[in-house]
């Protein structure tokens, strides 16, 4: 069995939530949000940036953690165990540019129901939900408009 860890992000700019289109040889289609494998050395939230970046070429900044997801996949000769660890982010604005390198077609910000129904995989449909509900939280308290959140004591941080 093999270990991996990844880090990604649920990117919302005016309640609208970032998503992927994946075409592998047309093998493996669908949306997702976008992630991907923390390099040697690299935190966490660093990773959380540098792959939303990289895949979709969005500004987001991180508001808060939201958790984590597993799944397994195989691969030839071996399992692969993947933990991911999900992050509230604040996009800058409506650009994204799918990363074709990854086999990513498409890209796009979409209504949460409309998101919830195109992600591929139950448990991004469930850090969705999660992402989405402290979104929601935030907005009704006055607190998503702030670009830092010292009140709640974790400030955003910010992509490169």
């Amino acid at each position: 069995m093999i270990e991996a860890t990844s880090c990604g992000g649920v990117v919302i700019f005016r309640g609208k939530i970032l998503l992927l289109y994946k075409n592998f040889r047309n093998k493996y289609e669908g949306w997702v949000l976008p992630k991907g494998t923390v390099e040697e050395g690299e935190e966490y939230e660093d990773t959380a940036l540098r792959e939303v970046r990289e895949e979709t070429g969005a500004r987001a900044s991180i508001v808060k953690y939201v958790g984590k997801s597993h799944y397994s996949f195989s691969v030839p000769e071996d399992t692969v165990e993947k933990e991911v660890h999900w992050y509230l982010m604040r996009g800058e604005n409506y650009y994204s540019k799918p990363q074709r390198e990854e086999y990513f077609v498409d890209s796009g910000y979409y209504k949460y129901h409309e998101a919830f129904h195109l992600l591929k995989f139950s448990n991004e449909r469930q850090i969705l939900e999660r992402a989405y509900a402290e979104y929601q939280d935030m907005k009704r308290r006055g607190l998503w408009e702030y670009h830092k959140y010292d009140q709640m004591g974790n400030g955003a941080v910010e992509s490169r």
